[in-house]
C-alpha cells in the first residue's frame, strides 16, 4: 500500500473557471458602462455584455495573457453594442414608412404619428415592444407576413425574398405594401399597442 498522502489538484477545468471569473469581475463595469453609452438601455447593455465574456470565455487562455486584454474587451463591446442599433434601427423603420404607404386597392394607412426609430430606442422595454408587434404580425396572412419578417428583422433584401419564397419581385413588393398597411391598421386599432408604441391618438 501507499501510505504517501494525495495532494488534492483541482481540475483544469475548475481553476479556468474560477480563474475566468475573476477576470470578468474585473472588466465587467468597462464592458457594461461602454455597451449601455451605446445602447442607452440597461437590459440590452447586459446582453451584450455576456455576449462579450461568452467570446472572451472561448479565447481566455490567449487573452488571460495579453496586456492588451482591456482594449480588446472594450472595442468588442463596442462593435456589438453599434451593431445592436443599428440592426434594432432597421427593424422597427417600417414605422417610418407606414404613412407613405398606400395600398394598391385604393385604401390608405391609418394617419398616425408613429415614432421615428430612435424615439422606440427610449424607456419602453424593447421585449414588450417586440411582443406587441410580433402579436400583430401572426394576424397577417402568411404572403404578406412572411416577407415582413424577412425584409425588417432578418434584412434581406426584396431580391433575396423573392429568390427564396419562389415569387415575382413585384409580388413581393406589393405583399409587403399591403403588410405594413395591415399591420400599420392593426396597431393603430389597438389601444395596448398604440400606448406601447407610444402611438399618439389621431385626431
Amino acid at each position: 500500500m501507499n501510505d504517501d498522502l494525495n495532494v488534492q489538484t483541482p481540475p483544469t477545468g475548475v481553476t479556468r473557471a474560477a480563474n475566468f471569473t475573476v477576470f470578468m469581475r474585473s472588466y465587467q463595469d468597462m464592458v457594461f458602462s461602454t455597451a449601455v453609452r451605446i445602447t442607452a438601455n440597461d437590459a440590452q447593455a447586459e446582453d451584450i455584455a455576456q455576449e462579450v465574456f461568452l467570446r472572451a470565455y472561448r479565447d481566455f487562455d490567449r487573452l488571460s495573457a495579453s496586456p492588451a486584454v482591456g482594449g480588446w474587451l472594450k472595442t468588442v463591446a463596442t462593435n456589438l453594442a453599434l451593431n445592436h442599433v443599428t440592426r434594432y434601427r432597421r427593424r422597427w423603420r417600417f414605422f417610418s414608412e407606414f404613412r407613405r404607404d398606400g395600398d394598391h386597392d385604393g385604401s390608405e394607412v391609418p394617419e398616425a404619428a408613429f415614432p421615428a426609430a430612435d424615439d422606440l430606442l427610449g424607456d419602453v422595454d424593447a421585449h414588450e415592444r417586440r411582443r406587441v408587434v410580433d402579436a400583430a404580425l401572426a394576424r397577417l396572412p402568411e404572403h404578406q407576413r412572411v416577407p415582413l419578417v424577412l425584409f425588417h428583422f432578418e434584412e434581406m433584401s426584396y431580391e433575396e425574398i423573392a429568390r427564396r419564397l419562389e415569387a415575382s419581385l413585384p409580388k413581393i413588393k406589393t405583399d409587403m405594401l399591403r403588410g405594413r398597411a395591415a399591420l400599420a391598421r392593426l396597431l393603430v386599432a389597438d389601444p395596448g399597442a398604440r400606448e406601447t408604441l407610444r402611438i399618439p391618438d389621431h385626431e
